[in-house]
């Protein structure tokens, strides 16, 4: 490498180029007219040797450009999918809670269960909390043997308060299938094991009136404390109630 720079930087010095695409077409007639002049060690040139020696022994290149590639170790969600890259791909509901390897490519989501191949999807790069799903992936059975229910959440979030039950049925009712709101339901079930149950129904109360569909925005609430302070009231007009020295009301403009 270091000869065929040397004798190429040599051959350009005095020369000038308007743009890359010159610069490249020159070196490569530079490069072949090199890699055709005879070595005096070798008694041959480089594509002498590499017609007579490497060529014979290579092999036919791939059918497809390298790609490369993230890997990552996840678990299947009791709703059949994982996460990668903020977006959840669906896998066999077979596989619940055992580990998986997530390859993926900047086209390719592939879901590994040791060397075998479980799933595959194209990637997606939207972020709206909307899966990529494939419907074998959820067989009917499933619900009968799966640990959650929408039954359960539903009696569970019936326990915690009617605001946090309203939320949950939102979620499970406004998903094509109940099953891709059980991790915002499960979401809200470990809210309450860290917050306790009547910081959820009030952040939950406040999360539906601001037009919530996930835990998130409780998540939120929680987090900044918002929980504690009274949702708003309806409209009144600015001057209801105030007593102070300030507002002149309206006949001072008369």
């Amino acid at each position: 490498m270091q000869i065929a720079e040397r004798w190429l930087l040599a051959r350009i010095r005095n020369e000038t180029f308007t743009s890359l695409g010159a610069l490249n077409a020159r070196l490569f007639e530079l490069t072949a007219d090199l890699n055709g002049r005879t070595m005096r060690t070798y008694k041959a040139s480089r594509r002498d040797l590499f017609e007579r020696l490497d060529k014979p022994a290579l092999g036919p290149l791939p059918e497809h450009p390298f790609e490369a590639s993230t890997w990552k170790k996840v678990a299947l969600n009791i709703d059949y999918h994982v996460e990668f890259d903020h977006h959840f791909y669906s896998a066999p509901h077979a596989f619940l809670r055992e580990e998986l390897w997530v390859r993926a490519t900047a086209s390719t989501v592939e879901i590994l269960h040791g060397e075998t191949r479980i799933a595959s999807h194209v990637r997606s790069y939207v972020r709206d909390g909307r899966p990529t799903t494939t419907p074998d992936h959820m067989p009917s059975t499933h619900r009968a043997q799966a640990e959650w229910t929408p039954t359960r959440i539903l009696s569970w979030a019936g326990k915690v308060g009617p605001s946090t039950s309203a939320l949950c049925e939102v979620i499970l009712r406004e998903r094509t299938h109940p099953e891709w709101g059980f991790r915002s339901c499960l979401g809200l079930f470990r809210l309450a094991k860290k917050y306790g149950e009547a910081r959820i129904e009030a952040a939950c109360a406040r999360a539906l009136y601001a037009g919530a569909r996930s835990y998130r925005p409780v998540k939120t609430i929680l987090q900044h404390n918002l929980d504690s302070q009274p949702l708003p009231g309806p409209e009144t007009p600015a001057t209801a109630g105030a007593t102070h020295g300030n507002v002149r009301g309206r006949d001072y403009y008369h």
